[in-house]
């Protein structure tokens, strides 16, 4: 009881903490995004509790970001006659739909994500999860979202933004590839890869997935007005939420329990970081 009572205030605190903050913008398009974008989670947690499967949640998730972006594109003044626009809607949905994609066929093949195991026996537990996902995407895109709505400028500073972004997409690419074909070796099997881009972080593709947001921001920064420089969060809420919550500190639990014994695991952990050097 107590349990589920705490799934229901996280879900209320990650609705609230969104929509104020896109109600904060002052821009009406931004917040409507927002509440669309848990709405379409909403709609989609409702079969995948029927059916007790998490095989469509990070579909949900790139459904998600897509109908936003296109929502506050079409409704923004400047809309598709903006290049600026154009083009970081773009990236958002090339990204989206790459990640989208990647994981579905992942879980598709795997038959099951673990992290849901226990996760979608529970009402309340499977809830928060599909709500605190309608945060992650509103919450991420909020930069992007405000910068559509005024208009995108294309400025040196914009073109550093789509740099740092390629730059971010391509690493995060690369990684998953290296430890897909990784796993594809049957000798390989319950070994963990320290090859490729592995070599140098523990956690590449999340490394460029965290790249690549601050790339969005930086592309919306010279559009945002002072009063809307706080939607830069974006980066830092991919970071902690992918470092402290569902990512890279779940991942690490997980590979302490299946290699913390072998001094080969525990040689890589002392020589490679988390992430990239000091971070």
């Amino acid at each position: 009881m107590k349990n589920s009572l705490l799934n229901y205030i996280i879900s209320f605190g990650a609705v609230f903490i969104s929509v104020s903050l896109g109600i904060l913008t002052g821009i009406e398009e931004v917040r409507n995004g927002i509440i669309l974008s848990f709405i379409i989670h909403w709609l989609l947690f409702i079969p995948a509790y029927v059916f007790k499967t998490e095989k469509f949640y990070d579909l949900t998730g790139s459904i998600s970001y897509i109908s936003i972006v296109l929502f506050v594109l079409l409704s923004s003044n400047d809309g598709i006659d903006n290049y600026g626009n154009i083009i970081v809607s773009s990236l958002i949905i090339i990204w989206t739909l790459r990640l989208g994609i990647f994981l579905f066929t992942r879980i598709k093949k795997a038959g099951e994500d673990k992290r849901f195991r226990e996760i979608k026996k529970s009402f309340s537990w499977f809830f928060m999860a599909f709500t605190v996902s309608g945060m992650w995407v509103s919450i991420c895109s909020i930069c992007a979202l405000t910068g559509i709505s005024n208009g995108i400028e294309l400025t040196s500073v914009t073109y550093i933004g789509i740099i740092i972004f390629i730059i971010g997409f391509t690493i995060e690419i690369i990684s998953d590839n290296q430890k897909t074909n990784f796993r594809k070796i049957e000798d390989n099997k319950d070994k963990f890869i320290t090859t490729g881009l592995w070599k140098y972080s523990r956690h590449p593709n999340y490394l460029g997935e965290i790249i690549l947001w601050t790339g969005v921001s930086v592309i919306s920064y010279s559009s945002l007005g002072i009063y809307q420089l706080f939607t830069l969060v974006s980066p830092i809420f991919t970071y902690l939420l992918l470092v402290h919550v569902s990512g890279i500190n779940l991942l690490e639990k997980s590979a302490e329990k299946k290699w913390g014994h072998l001094k080969e695991y525990k040689d890589y952990q002392k020589k490679t970081p988390r992430l990239f050097l000091f971070i």
